[in-house]
């Protein structure tokens, strides 16, 4: 499966408020009551968000940010459609993404953070390279060097 990242624009934002209506990522990420809240979420600080899109159809949200380590960025991401959830798309997802980021000589890692809870977005990132480097804060932070990837 390839996926073509697009930046996320002004128009996807109802969409994207649409899916974080859905019970899979009212689970594990914020509850939005508006459009605006999204947008400022998304616009008003130093992320770089995308869709990700599969035959030209747009089947997830991805973005990274610049963390205070130089070299490295976290990403955060999410499948838009519950049946794509333990079928290998979110690690071909992160794996693909991971790879454009590497193609950047700056970046030298790339960390997440899920909730120790969420032991589906765990076992996903393990299955894209990510290892465990310890919970801090109600995270459970997962990190992917450069040298580390496959």
């Amino acid at each position: 499966m390839r996926f073509e990242f697009r930046a996320v624009t002004q128009p996807d934002l109802s969409m994207l408020f649409e899916w974080h209506q859905r019970p899979h990522l009212l689970e594990w990420w914020d509850h939005y009551t508006s459009i605006e809240k999204l947008r400022a979420d998304i616009f008003d600080w130093d992320v770089h968000p995308f869709l990700a899109y599969v035959d030209d159809k747009p089947v997830g949200y991805i973005q990274w940010y610049l963390t205070e380590k130089p070299g490295v960025v976290g990403i955060d991401q999410f499948l838009a459609d519950p049946s794509h959830l333990n079928r290998g798309v979110g690690t071909a997802l992160i794996t693909q993404f991971v790879e454009s980021l590497f193609a950047d000589p700056e970046i030298k890692a790339v960390i997440v953070d899920p909730v120790p809870d969420n032991a589906r977005a765990i076992r996903c990132y393990e299955k894209a390279g990510f290892r465990s480097i310890g919970i801090r804060d109600g995270a459970h932070f997962m990190r992917i060097d450069r040298s580390g990837r496959r």
